[in-house]
C-alpha cells in the first residue's frame, strides 16, 4: 500500500484537486434579451380573430404546403445533393470538434512515455539495458471559470451553426419551391403564346379567304398577321429564359444543367383556403436565423467571462510517475536493478504587466457582446419586417389575380362580339386586331399574376420560418 501511494499519490491527488476545481465563474451570466415585440402582425392588426390563432401555416412541413409531387421530389433531391447542404452539414462536424477540443481542457491531460536503453563500455567492459515506463499528467485549476466559460462559448456557437444550417435548408426549400412556380409560370405563357399563334394563324387564313372573296381588304390580312407576329417574336423569348430557370433549379438540386420535369401545371396547383401566420411571440422561435443571433450572443457573453477570468491567477498542477527496469555489469557480474519514477508540482502565473493587452481584451469583447446583440434585435425587426411584407404582397396578390381574370373574362367576350360585328360587316377589323391585342397581353399579365401569387405564398411561409422541420 505505501508503494502504490507513493508511486500512485500524484495522480490521486490531481484526480482530487480536479474533483473540486469548480470553483466560481467571473463574466455576467446570461439571462434573455427583453425584446418588445408587436402584439399581432401589421396586417392583422384590425382582425382579433387572426390576431388571437397560435396556430401558424409555418407550423405545416413543407411536403404539406407544396403539394405537386413533383415538387417534392425536387425538395427531397436538393436537401440530399445541394452544395450549401453540404457545407452546412460539414461546419456542423466542424463545431462539435472544436467544443470537444474545447471540453477537453476542463480534465487532466495525461501521457505515457516509454524509453528504452541499452549499451556496452569499451573501457570498462561494461552492458546495461534499461526500460522506463512513465506516465505525465498535467491540469489546469479552473478556480475562475475560464475554461468552463470557453466551452460555454464552443457549445453556443455549435448550437449557432445548426441553426445556420437550418437557415440553410428555409431558404433551399423556398428557393426551389419559388424557382418551380417560376417555371411553371413560363410554361403558361408559352402555352398561351403559342395559343394565340395557332388561334392568328387560323384568323389570317379566315381574313384572306374573305380577301378572295372580295369581302375583306389586303389591311385586313396585314393586321392579323401583326398579331401573329407579335406572338411568334415571344415565343423564343420564353423559351430561353425557360432553359435557363431549368438550369438554376438544376444546380440548386446538386445536379449539372438539364431539363426538369413537371408535375401539376400553375392553373391546378392548389392554394390553401387560409393561410394563419400565429402569434407574433412564436416567430422568435421559429425562424432559425433569429436562434442563431441569440446563440451568438450567448457565446459572445461568455468570451467577457474568457476575458475577466485572464486578470487572475491560472494554477496548474503536475504529476509524474512510472519505474525504470534494467540490468547492468559493472566490472563484475550482472545486477538487475529496478526503480520507482515520480514528482510532482504546482504552477502559478499571475499577469503582472501586459501593457493594456488584457484590459484592452475585456474591452473588445465587451464590445462584441454589444454588437451580438445588436445583430440580435436586429434579426427580430427584420424577421418581423419580412413578415408583415409577405402578408401584405400575398392578400394584395391574390386580389390582382382575381381581377385579372374578371379583365380576361371581359377582354375574351369582347374579342368574340368585334369578331362577330367584322364578319356581319358592321366593324372594320381595326377593331378586332385592338381586341385580339389586349387579349393576349391580358393573357400573359394573368399567367404573371398566377405566378406572382405562389411567389408570394413561398415568401411568406419562409418568412414565418416554416419549411426546415424534417
Amino acid at each position: 500500500m505505501n508503494r502504490f501511494i507513493k508511486n500512485f499519490g500524484p495522480f490521486v491527488f490531481v484526480i482530487l484537486a480536479w474533483s473540486f476545481s469548480g470553483g466560481c465563474m467571473v463574466g455576467p451570466k446570461y439571462h434573455k434579451p427583453a425584446i418588445q415585440t408587436p402584439a399581432a402582425y401589421r396586417e392583422l392588426q384590425e382582425s382579433p380573430q387572426a390576431q388571437t390563432q397560435a396556430a401558424s401555416f409555418a407550423d405545416l412541413p413543407w411536403w404539406q404546403v407544396f403539394q405537386d409531387p413533383q415538387l417534392q421530389e425536387l425538395i427531397r433531391t436538393a436537401l440530399k445533393q445541394n452544395y450549401d447542404m453540404k457545407l452546412a452539414t460539414e461546419r456542423i462536424k466542424a463545431e462539435r470538434a472544436q467544443l470537444a477540443i474545447t471540453r477537453s481542457y476542463l480534465f487532466p491531460q495525461v501521457q505515457g512515455n516509454g524509453d528504452f536503453t541499452g549499451g556496452k563500455e569499451q573501457n570498462f567492459q561494461s552492458k546495461s539495458n534499461f526500460f522506463a515506463l512513465t506516465a505525465d499528467a498535467a491540469f489546469q485549476l479552473d478556480f475562475f471559470g475560464k475554461l468552463r466559460r470557453e466551452t460555454e462559448a464552443a457549445r453556443a456557437q455549435l448550437l449557432a451553426t445548426e441553426d445556420a444550417q437550418r437557415t440553410v435548408m428555409l431558404t433551399l426549400v423556398s428557393d426551389v419551391a419559388s424557382d418551380y412556380f417560376t417555371l411553371l409560370q413560363l410554361d403558361l405563357e408559352l402555352q398561351i403564346t403559342r395559343d394565340t399563334v395557332k388561334t392568328q394563324q387560323d384568323s389570317v387564313k379566315l381574313t384572306s379567304l374573305r380577301v378572295d372573296h372580295g369581302v375583306a381588304t389586303k389591311l385586313d390580312v396585314l393586321q392579323a398577321q401583326q398579331v401573329l407576329d407579335t406572338a411568334n417574336a415571344q415565343i423564343p423569348d420564353l423559351e430561353r429564359l425557360i432553359g435557363q430557370e431549368e438550369d438554376a433549379i438544376s444546380i440548386l438540386i446538386g445536379e449539372y444543367p438539364q431539363g426538369v420535369p413537371r408535375g401539376r401545371p400553375l392553373t391546378e396547383q392548389p392554394l390553401p383556403p387560409e393561410v394563419p401566420p400565429g402569434l407574433p411571440s412564436a416567430l422568435l422561435e421559429r425562424r432559425p436565423d433569429i436562434r442563431q443571433a441569440e446563440q451568438m450572443l450567448i457565446a459572445a457573453n461568455a468570451d467577457i467571462g474568457v476575458a475577466k477570468a485572464s486578470f487572475f491567477p491560472q494554477i496548474s498542477l503536475t504529476g509524474s510517475g512510472g519505474g525504470a527496469f534494467g540490468r547492468s555489469s559493472v566490472f563484475t557480474g550482472m545486477m538487475s536493478s529496478q526503480a520507482s519514477i515520480w514528482s510532482y508540482g504546482a504552477q502559478v502565473t499571475q499577469p503582472i504587466f501586459t501593457g493594456g493587452a488584457l484590459r484592452g481584451n475585456l474591452h473588445l469583447a465587451e464590445s462584441q457582446h454589444q454588437q451580438a446583440l445588436i445583430a440580435y434585435k436586429q434579426a427580430i425587426q427584420h424577421a418581423f419586417g419580412d413578415v408583415s411584407d409577405a402578408l401584405i404582397g400575398y392578400r394584395k396578390l391574390h386580389e390582382v389575380r382575381v381581377r385579372q381574370e374578371q379583365a380576361v373574362s371581359d377582354l375574351a367576350e369582347s374579342v368574340r362580339l368585334s369578331t362577330l360585328r367584322y364578319q356581319g360587316g358592321t366593324t372594320t377589323y381595326l377593331e378586332v386586331l385592338d381586341g385580339q391585342r389586349s387579349l393576349f397581353t391580358a393573357e400573359l399579365t394573368l399567367a404573371e399574376a398566377r405566378g406572382n401569387e405562389y411567389q408570394s405564398l413561398v415568401q411568406l411561409y419562409r418568412a414565418l420560418g416554416g419549411g426546415w422541420q424534417t
